[in-house]
Formats: structure tokens, sequence, C-alpha cells
């Protein structure tokens, strides 16, 4: 029974997975806005205004990052589509939705740290 206890392992609950999804792109741009206002400050630009232009630049690529490249979801929609397995459809549109979800909410924590464009 070892084998089968591994291969429990590697699956990973869906819910954890959109876990992972939120918090990977909410990561990535936060940290790339952090990341991209150190370099700007080193270079003798506005730190802060910097932090605010990165996170709406790298905002797609965080969630590109979250959803693990675009192949597997193509891959999962065409499935969806094609073959009728509309659950895997329904699992990638919520992944995508968390990807998003953890983009925006960076984009908001930059927003509200730098207090640019506030309305």
């Amino acid at each position: 029974m070892p084998g089968v206890r591994m291969m429990m392992m590697k699956v990973q609950p869906f819910i954890a997975s959109l876990i992972d999804s939120y918090f990977i792109a909410f990561g990535v741009l936060i940290g790339g806005a952090i990341i991209g206002s150190l370099a700007a400050f080193l270079t003798g630009k506005p730190p802060l205004t910097e932090a605010y232009r990165i996170s709406n630049y790298i905002r797609v690529w965080a969630i590109v990052a979250a959803i693990g490249g675009t192949f597997d979801t193509v891959y999962s929609f065409e499935r969806g589509v094609l073959d009728g397995q509309t659950k895997d459809l329904f699992k990638q549109f919520l992944l995508i939705l968390a990807a998003l979800g953890g983009a925006q909410t960076g984009a908001l924590l930059i927003n509200m740290l730098t207090g640019e464009h506030t309305s």
C-alpha cells in the first residue's frame, strides 16, 4: 500500500490550490513592487511612485505565475469545452478568479501604502 499512499500525497485538494493561487499572485505583486521600489531608490527615482507604477504593470504576470503558466489552463479549457468536462472548466475558472483576487488585493495594498491616485 505504500504506492497508493504516495499517490494520495501528490494530489492537492482544490481548496488548497485556490488558496495557493490567491497568495502566489498576491506575493508576486507585493514582492515585485517592493523590490522594484528598492531599485528605484538606488537609481534616484521616487520609490513610492515607482512601486505604484510597477504594481500596475506586473498584475498580469502575477496572475500567470499563480496559475502556473498558460498551457495547463488552455488544455483544461479545451477539455472542458470539447470533451464536455465542465468540472475542469469550472475549476480553472475559479483558479483564475482566485489569482485575479490576489493580484487585485496586492495592487490595492500598494495603492494604499503609497497614497498614489486615491479617490
